[in-house]
């Protein structure tokens, strides 16, 4: 079986080299993230996915869930691991002391996160779940729920959901159905039905934390009619341990495609005892606090099935001998050469790679905003680290989702036949990685909520921040020889994404459908130079290392320079292509008549 190993060096440099992470100490929780510490947490999570998640992940994938009479059961090994996971502390690595947590900063934890993924990433939505539940009842629990239900999913003791869609609507959450029914007593009865559930019931945990969107009756319509509620799978005891069975159950696991590990659950409301979160019929503003969390987490996902997918490859390409070199045998002693001397297979490692890496740059920036947006003490840097992550979230989540699937495929490809069947293993990181572009919002509502929402706000103000920087950084080097190899096509990409917006600005506010035609190829397109500014800033760093003489990480900095280069000059020239597509409007999209179809 193919193995993997954490990208701890890289995550190194980017802390601090790229983005210098030392430099926030005056930060809550940034104190103590010394380059000693760091190194430690690192090294241990890497130990621990390493060894003991990613060799569940195949064993965990053939055997999946089991559900008999609303019993769920996780594949063998599964309540060991996670046993070993919150003994070691890693569910609290970023939550607050208040609860139990080691308060340290959210970009730890975002790395951490690629980590536990990357290894097993059916396992890792356990616990990933459990903290975008934390963090919804952090900000909008009361005081009774934090120290009821916060305290034990911070401890991992418990788990946490979020149940959102229905059977009849997805997306569309003002259809929904599921009623809550004041009790008289502070509580309410919750009915009603929610599917694709993951981690809805499973044998990790002792109790399970539901957070439930559900009406109020005589509340308004659709979406602002919405309410959200803390729904325990047992009731709670005074002294804080778990009580009788609450009246909700699960249905059903799905069988679906990949994550078999993960239980998809159909939940069941019968009455069930919960309690609001928030203010009445404010629902989905607590919610998105959870679904923010998760998207992001949804896009580490992406960019860590392109990272398993890339070792998955690479190992097999240095492995599989199949002809020879065009250039002449390089490995005369073998009857054939290893396939990696191939240049189209080069190609597709290659443009795996330089995805990957600036994928990881792209989280980290933006994993940092968001402890900015929650830690600094500086309104203005507040604000705009607000702005940053709002308009990069779904960017993050559709181009890494979009983009780690196709990777997926495509070192599939490097396998030929091999490929297909189970025990190459690659073949699961493709089933995996499709479901991370449709959950938390399918990557086209993304590309909508971009165009349609994130980049009008405030005037724009969110995107004019986003080109002043990446054209500050330009301009900064514009005396730098060397780095005009990546400063000159990033200007030229900015070039290009400027004239999309500005199509849009002229179309699409009077036309929406043309603004809607074009919002998959401008989330790409933005996504290009975000990735494409990412790799500026770590080619000036590995530029700046090898020309200060230094040989110990020679090696490192100059795959660094070649992979950069290699974005810059194979990839990165889509922009021209998105913004042409841009360009082309709704016509020849909504021309065809619907019952052509």
């Amino acid at each position: 079986m193919p193995t993997y190993q954490a990208p701890v060096r890289d995550v190194q440099f980017l802390l601090h080299d790229v983005f210098d992470i030392e430099r926030y100490g005056n930060l809550a929780g940034f104190a103590d993230v010394t380059p000693d510490l760091v190194a430690a947490i690192l090294e241990e999570a890497a130990k621990f996915c390493q060894e003991a998640l990613h060799p569940l992940n195949h064993s965990g994938d053939r055997e999946g869930c089991t559900f008999d009479d609303g019993v769920v059961t996780t594949p063998a090994g599964f309540r060991e691991a996670y046993a070993t996971l919150i003994e070691g502390g890693w569910t609290g690595l970023c939550s607050d002391p208040d609860y139990g947590g080691q308060g340290l900063p959210f970009t730890l934890g975002a790395v951490v996160g690629e980590f536990r993924s990357s290894a097993n990433m059916a396992f890792a939505m356990y616990p990933g779940l459990s903290e975008g539940a934390a963090q919804a009842l952090a900000k909008h629990g009361t005081p009774e729920q934090k120290e009821t239900y916060l305290t034990r999913l911070v401890s991992g003791e418990w788990t946490g959901t979020m149940n959102l869609t229905e059977p009849h609507c997805g997306t569309d959450l003002g259809l929904m159905r599921t009623r809550a029914e004041p009790n008289g007593d502070g509580s309410y009865a919750i009915t009603g039905t929610k599917i694709f559930i993951s981690a809805g019931e499973h044998d990790l945990s002792e109790n399970i934390v539901h957070l439930v969107l559900a009406k109020i009756p005589d509340g308004p319509g659709g979406i602002k009619g919405v309410s959200l509620f803390v729904v325990p799978k047992f009731l709670v005891n005074g002294d804080g341990t778990p009580g009788e069975r609450n009246a909700l159950g699960c249905g059903a696991i799905e069988n679906k495609m990949g994550i078999h590990a993960n239980a998809t659950c159909v939940m069941n409301y019968d009455g069930a005892t919960g309690w609001l979160v928030g203010e009445e019929h404010k629902g989905m503003r607590a919610m998105f606090t959870m679904m923010n969390a998760a998207r992001l987490g949804v896009g580490v996902q992406g960019l860590s099935q392109s990272e398993l997918a890339y070792q998955y490859a690479v190992e097999y390409a240095r492995e599989r001998l199949q002809g020879r070199a065009l250039t002449g045998p390089k490995h005369p002693d073998k009857p054939a050469d290893p396939i990696i001397v191939h240049p189209d297979i080069r190609r597709v490692l290659m443009e795996i790679r330089a995805f990957n890496e600036a994928a990881r740059a792209l989280v980290v920036w933006t994993a940092l905003r968001e402890d900015l947006a929650e830690r600094s003490p500086d309104a203005a840097e507040r604000q705009s680290a607000l702005d940053h992550t709002a308009l990069l979230t779904p960017v993050i989540k559709g181009v890494l989702t979009d983009t780690g699937f196709a990777n997926a495929v495509a070192a599939q490809q490097v396998f030929g036949g091999h490929g297909y069947i189970w025990d190459n293993a690659i073949e699961q990181v493709v089933r995996d990685a499709r479901i991370a572009m449709i959950y938390e919002g399918a990557n086209g509502v993304q590309a909508l909520d971009l165009v349609g929402r994130k980049l009008p706000a405030d005037g724009g103000r969110a995107l004019r921040a986003f080109f002043g920087e990446v054209g500050g950084f330009i301009a900064s080097v514009a005396d730098d020889e060397a780095m005009q190899a990546f400063a000159g096509p990033l200007a030229v990409a900015v070039k290009d994404l400027e004239a999309a917006t500005q199509w849009l600005m002229e179309n699409g506010l009077a036309a929406p459908d043309e603004a809607a035609a074009g919002s998959s190829d401008y989330m790409h397109l933005l996504g290009l130079v975000a990735l494409a500014y990412m790799w500026a800033m770590m080619a000036q760093k590995s530029l700046q290392a090898l020309g200060d003489g230094g040989t110990a990480d020679k090696g490192f900095h100059e795959a660094k320079c070649a992979t950069a280069r290699f974005f810059m000059e194979r990839m990165l020239p889509n922009t021209t292509t998105r913004l042409a597509c841009i360009r082309s409007g709704a016509a020849c999209v909504m021309s065809l008549d619907e019952t052509a179809f």
